[in-house]
């Protein structure tokens, strides 16, 4: 009986005599737990992998934990994002009318406030030659009695629509605001002054309608 010494290296590899390395059979062991050709659990698997966790799916399948349903997320977030535009959009449109209906009123506004303001121009224009008449009976002391009371109420009518009468004796002479009609020297005089109304300017607010007629008198 040969012993185990006396065996070639081949005998020990369990190889016949002349066999070399590459020709030793191939063996191997399926250890899958699932059977893919029955689709289920391979007999003798760990029972408890089939109703595991899903810790446990994800062991064997590493494909078992993702979710591959569709998502409604994306489409969420596109309608979202239109809706936004559209409402960015009409708050555009909105405030674009309301710059143009603001910028229509202050301009109504202003075109009223000018017609106005012609309108009672035109009127002091028209009372223009009474109202004279009615301040050279005041100067004269000729203004008396119902007559003095219809002044005075007409007076406080024109205050109330803005209208201003102004030309005094004493204040300096304003070449915006008075005409001057004679003029005399004074060797003594420092400023030309009114020293006498010939008739009163009329004005409403800052705009002249007539400026005050009247006598100046100054240096030389």
């Amino acid at each position: 009986m040969t012993s185990p010494e006396d065996r070639g290296p081949e005998e020990q590899a369990g190889r016949e005599p002349g066999q070399g390395p590459e020709d030793k059979p191939f063996h191997f062991t399926d250890k899958r737990k699932v059977d893919p050709e029955a689709g289920g659990p391979r007999e003798g698997a760990d029972a408890g992998s089939a109703g595991g966790s899903a810790g446990d799916d994800a062991e064997r399948d590493p494909l078992a934990g993702l979710d591959f349903e569709p998502s409604d997320e994306a489409g969420v977030d596109a309608a979202v994002l239109a809706a936004k535009a559209e409402a960015a959009e009409h708050l555009d449109a909105l405030q674009r009318e309301r710059a143009s209906f603001t910028n229509y009123r202050n301009r109504s506004l202003r075109d009223q406030e000018a017609a106005r303001t012609k309108g009672i121009e035109d009127v002091l224009t028209a009372l223009l030659p009474v109202l004279d008449d009615i301040d050279r009976a005041r100067q004269h002391g000729e203004l008396t009695g119902p007559f003095a009371a219809i002044a005075e109420k007409l007076d406080a009518s024109l205050e109330k629509f803005g209208i201003e009468r102004y030309g005094k004796v004493g204040e300096e002479f304003d070449p915006t605001v008075h005409e001057a009609l004679m003029h005399q020297a004074d060797p003594e005089a420092t400023a030309t002054t009114v020293n006498l109304v010939i008739e009163p300017g009329y004005r409403i607010g800052d705009r002249v309608v007539r400026a005050a007629r009247v006598s100046v008198v100054g240096p030389e």
